[in-house]
């Protein structure tokens, strides 16, 4: 499917039907029989209460929009975001995920962060400014890398996995972490994986691949690396535990629809060939 990204919607052409991607408090709506979406018109959410509208751009040759509502209309049901997008086909998951972050960066920049005035939206691209003191605001964007780590061990390629206390008990997945001020990539995966489980990686780092991740608004960017010394030892208050794993005894691992679980599935099939 063609999605063709667009800040702002030409009237003259609008398309009979639409993919909406309406949320209620944080959460996306549904159709409730097949918990999934499909093309609707687009005026079917206005009675829900429409408190934001952002156009998207077009899949298919049909408009996307971005809508919050008060409330959802009669056979649709919230889910929270990461449930409805493992639900979803590539690349309404995508266009949620987008959705989701146009509307939270809508929401949190009502007023103005430097003197507090009520902001106002551009009509020439996707941004807010203050009329009293000029500041302007672009949907915010947090980029964080993610590192899976592997060696070579005595019976063979090995992989490198954590959890954290919050996740699904059973559940390791790779090493991630936010990119501090004034640090490039490279520079963040050799930080983070030293704090996270005290290990040091071999310089030449290998770009995997990026994800959009709108919770609430990450950038991942994914590499893997060879480790090159020291003994695995969990950041406390942050790893509840990490390991070394062979490759044909894994433990749970995400799943497909996030990088990370690409990532990994990648690199153990890479490595076992």
């Amino acid at each position: 499917m063609q999605f063709d990204a667009a800040v702002f919607h030409d009237r003259g052409a609008a398309s009979a039907s639409a993919w909406c991607f309406a949320f209620v408090e944080g959460q996306l709506l549904l159709l409730q029989e097949q918990q999934s979406l499909t093309p609707q018109p687009a005026t079917l959410f206005d009675a829900g209460g429409l408190r934001r509208r952002h156009y998207l751009g077009r899949l298919e040759g049909l408009d996307c929009w971005a809508l919050q509502l008060e409330q959802a209309p009669p056979g649709w049901q919230a889910l929270p975001l990461r449930a409805a997008m493992m639900a979803l086909p590539s690349p309404l998951l995508e266009l949620a995920g987008r959705a989701a972050q146009v509307l939270e960066w809508d929401r949190t920049h009502a007023f103005c962060g430097v003197c507090g005035t009520a902001t106002e939206a551009l009509a020439q691209e996707r941004a807010r400014r203050c009329p009293a003191c000029g500041h302007q605001v672009y949907p915010r964007l947090s980029p964080a890398m993610m590192c899976l780590v592997w060696r070579r061990g005595a019976a063979g390629p090995e992989l490198l996995l954590a959890r954290s206390p919050g996740y699904k008990p059973g559940v390791y997945s790779a090493l991630a972490g936010f990119v501090e001020a004034g640090e490039s990539l490279e520079d963040c995966v050799h930080r983070e994986v030293a704090e996270e489980v005290g290990v040091r990686l071999r310089p030449a780092l290998r770009y995997y691949g990026s994800q959009s991740w709108p919770f609430p608004h990450s950038l991942m960017v994914a590499f893997s690396a060879e480790w090159a010394a020291g003994e695995i030892v969990p950041q406390a208050g942050e790893i509840e535990d990490a390991r070394w794993f062979a490759l044909d005894a894994l433990p749970g691992i995400p799943p497909r629809f996030s990088i990370a679980g690409h990532l990994i599935r990648d690199l153990a099939a890479e490595l076992a060939g």
